[in-house]
């Protein structure tokens, strides 16, 4: 047996970078044209918090016990694949949507999927990375999920070029993505069961475990900036706000994933050298910032930079929250570790885009987003605190078995 270190990306982490490639190229299809779907029924920024609140909460709900249940089963690879093939063949059903309750059910089933296959994907990805290169690993992730985030309003805006205005066209065709996608995990992902998964006797299953005593002050500081983090599809209606034609949305939405793109690897290898704490406090500042920009703006201009500034702290966030979840547990505890994660985020979800599409309406506006600042200020503070107790980057290593 060759005792060569495994190289950063392993096939499995290349092979599920495509895979969301694909995804997010259906995903964002669609989701710029959400807030003008909704509009076309006569709701509004409500019914898109609510929407969106609840699809993000249901996605985590589920990623949560799915999370744990993957802890018990000695593959990950089919959950992955039937969580990615639900979300790819319910996303077209908005082609032909009639009412505010059907965007609703379809986004409830889309997040469903979402909630099944992304912790055992994520536990697939630490599983196939050396420890010291998680930031690397799962920001090169993020960075190809978001690169199908900019193809995809890229391909709608194509779509309308040749079908304009005929916004269900370009719905029923983000099946076309979706099922690239379903194949690439199907025939390209392969997995060598975890032989302490394997060993473990059915009568310990258990869907609730107790959360990893390392994690507790990370799930408190995620929970406090999760209810200042309202759906992106706000920035589209801000946007809209800001005198951006419908037919330049998703072109404004591609600008934003293309930034979280080319941010997202060098993020988590920032994030490898100067401390995870220290990235994910440096992000949430940003995020703040960002906000209050988009708040008090009132000239494309000053959206735009802050729209730059909110692709930097997804750069330094996305990965690095992934990487941190997963150097703070065991092997064993890494399904249930990413579930409890994802059960914060999805909890404080819900609250945070019906309280945000709630507040719009006041003041112009300056409430919701002011709010919003106000929170992940807050947050990013009490992570430089935590950042500043912790001894080493060591203190991030997982236990030993």
């Amino acid at each position: 047996m060759s005792d060569a270190p495994r190289p950063a990306l392993s096939r499995t982490v290349v092979v599920l970078g495509v895979v969301s490639l694909f995804t997010d190229v259906a995903a964002d299809m669609a989701v710029p044209f959400l807030p003008a779907l909704l509009a076309s029924m006569g709701a509004g920024a409500a019914a898109l918090g609510l929407v969106e609140g609840v699809a993000t909460a249901t996605s985590s709900l589920m990623k949560f016990f799915v999370g744990t249940l993957s802890d018990h089963v000695p593959r990950k690879k089919p959950l992955v694949l039937l969580g990615y093939t639900v979300s790819n063949l319910a996303r077209p059903l908005l082609a032909v949507v009639s009412a505010p309750w059907h965007v609703l059910a379809v986004r409830f089933v889309d997040r469903l999927g979402k909630g099944v296959r992304t912790s055992p994907r994520d536990a697939l990805i630490a599983r196939s990375t050396p420890r010291e290169r998680h930031g690397v690993a799962f920001g090169f992730h993020r960075a190809m999920d978001n690169a199908g985030a900019v193809l995809g309003p890229l391909a709608a805006t194509a779509v309308l070029r040749y079908a304009p205005d005929n916004i269900r066209l370009v719905l029923a065709l983000t099946a076309v993505p979706g099922v690239v996608s379903i194949a690439c995990v199907a025939f390209g992902v392969r997995e060598d069961p975890a032989p302490e998964v394997s060993s473990k006797p059915a009568t310990k299953l258990s869907l609730h475990g107790p959360v990893p005593p390392a994690m507790r002050p990370l799930l408190a500081l995620v929970a406090v900036f999760t209810l200042a983090n309202a759906s992106d599809s706000f920035l589209i209606l801000r946007a809209k706000e800001l005198g951006v034609p419908t037919v330049w949305l998703p072109i404004a939405w591609a600008s934003l994933s293309l930034v979280r793109a080319l941010a997202a690897t060098p993020g988590g290898w920032i994030a490898d050298r100067i401390g995870r704490a220290r990235a994910l406090s440096l992000g949430w500042a940003l995020y703040a910032v960002a906000y209050a920009g988009f708040g008090f703006a009132r000239s494309l201009p000053v959206a735009a930079l802050s729209l730059l500034t909110y692709g930097l702290y997804y750069g330094l966030t996305e990965g690095t929250e992934r990487a941190m979840v997963s150097s703070l547990v065991r092997d064993d505890e890494l399904g249930r570790a990413f579930g409890y994660f994802n059960l914060v985020t999805g909890l404080m979800a819900l609250p945070a885009s019906v309280l945000f599409g709630w507040l719009l309406p006041v003041h112009h506006g300056l409430w919701a987003w002011g709010g919003s600042a106000a929170l992940a200020a807050l947050s990013a503070l009490g992570m430089a605190r935590w950042s500043g107790q912790l001894q080493s980057e060591r203190q991030f290593s997982r236990p030993e078995r």
